[in-house]
């Protein structure tokens, strides 16, 4: 309460632990009822583990289903909590993008998918139209944004179809920087349960989605040039802008420059004093 009044609208996260030794239904309670009085949207929860040698590990143990469900109440609550703190932030993001110089015009988005068959199977909770209207309104409030994307080829079950529909937002989008994964398996997950896609076309479609994502950044460095930009110089030859543009540059290293953007290539854009 003393953070909240002293930075009002601050976050406030906790690390609970579920199912602790001789903990009552009561007690829980006490703990369940503390998330929702005071609105604490970020939580870690652990159902207790025993660890030999410690006190604790004396104590009654309360039984491990319990301790389960005692954390899934706990999440749920958190989540609960979450959502309202969400909600209250909406509209917010307009003046922090459209007006906050320390916020850099670079948004980089955990798309994975462009298919909203795949995206489902993925368990992911947007939609391609929901990605498509997060990128169109962030331009209109920083004309100019680069945006950035995860993707994964590959997925299991995606089809030629589904493949085409990622492939395609890439461009309807102008994603300018592509982080792009081909599909990994990992057991135990229910991915890994799926119909799998040969590996050799993940390969495939992941080199066809990092080409249309270099021939989007391609074009976008060419719009760059002729403007100035203000750019961090990492080394003696390099640096990058604020849009994260990797730049050609003579320069001291760790200096912040203003350049003249005079070429551009498919490796980013050649500066020069301005």
């Amino acid at each position: 309460r003393r953070a909240r009044a002293l930075r009002p609208g601050i976050a406030i996260g906790a690390d609970l632990i579920a199912g602790f030794p001789t903990e009552t239904e009561a007690h829980f309670a006490d703990t369940l009822a503390l998330v929702e009085a005071e609105g604490i949207p970020f939580l870690h929860v652990f159902p207790y583990s025993e660890r030999d040698g410690t006190p604790a590990a004396r104590m009654p143990a309360v039984p491990h289903p319990l301790r389960r469900e005692r954390a899934a109440r706990l999440r749920a609550a958190g989540a609960a909590q979450a959502r309202r703190f969400y909600e209250t932030l909406i509209g917010r993001e307009a003046s922090v993008l459209a007006e906050e110089a320390r916020l850099m015009p670079h948004l980089h988005l955990s798309l994975q998918a462009g298919s909203d068959l795949i995206l489902k199977r993925m368990k992911r909770r947007h939609s391609r139209a929901d990605a498509l209207a997060l990128i169109g309104r962030a331009r209109a409030l920083r004309p100019g944004i680069a945006i950035g994307a995860d993707l994964i080829a590959g997925f299991p079950t995606e089809s030629d179809a589904a493949f085409a529909e990622t492939l395609a937002l890439v461009e309807e989008a102008a994603i300018q920087f592509l982080h792009v994964f081909p599909y990994s398996e990992r057991d135990g997950t229910p991915a890994a349960r799926m119909p799998a896609v040969p590996v050799a076309l993940r390969r495939e479609r992941a080199a066809r989605l990092r080409a249309a994502g270099a021939a989007q950044a391609r074009r976008f460095y060419e719009t760059l040039i002729g403007r100035e930009a203000s750019v961090l110089a990492e080394d003696a030859a390099r640096g990058h802008t604020e849009h994260f543009v990797p730049v050609r540059l003579s320069a001291a290293p760790g200096a912040l420059v203003r350049v003249r953007i005079v070429g551009a290539d498919e490796t980013g854009v050649l500066a020069e004093a301005a």
